[in-house]
């Protein structure tokens, strides 16, 4: 797989959306190469400042954009990650911040971390992830084999 056909999901709750925004404005140049799918509102800020940082290179930008992470984006996020559909995870959360939807944040992590994702959730593991020589590169994280739970024997 290479970096054109590669995906990276943005996400940021609110208090670190401003982050997120800077961050991916810094690196714009490399995150041209991926295709980018990112929860609700955050999608939007950053769509909106790529667009005004590229001007008429702004065709360039692959991004999707899915519900807010409150209103289901973070689970579809999920489940792009359990489709094999998204190869990094950057998400600044706020560990200072009580969040609502906690619950699917942790879901969102969870997921990632079966799947094997590499996930940043702060900006310095995001710089390490997006300035990998893995990044661009065919690197595909080993996927562990569930078979021995799928055909575990359950008592009922």
């Amino acid at each position: 797989m290479t970096a054109k056909e590669k995906t990276i999901a943005l996400v940021a709750h609110d208090n670190r959306k401003k982050d997120l925004v800077e961050w991916s404005e810094f690196n714009v140049d490399i995150l041209l190469n991926y295709n980018l799918i990112c929860t609700g509102t955050t999608g939007t800020l950053i769509e909106t400042a790529l667009v005004s940082k590229l001007g008429s290179d702004c065709d360039r930008l692959k991004i999707t954009k899915l519900k807010s992470g409150p209103l289901g984006g973070d689970q579809q996020m999920g489940s792009l990650i359990a489709e094999g559909k998204i190869d990094y995870l950057i998400f600044l959360w706020d560990p200072m911040e009580p969040q609502p939807h906690d619950v699917d944040v942790k879901a969102l992590w969870r997921i990632a971390s079966v799947y094997n994702i590499p996930t940043a959730i702060n900006r310095a593991s995001a710089d390490f992830i997006i300035s990998s020589s893995l990044m661009g590169s065919d690197y595909t994280p080993m996927k562990k084999n569930f078979s021995e739970y799928l055909n575990r024997v359950v008592d009922l």
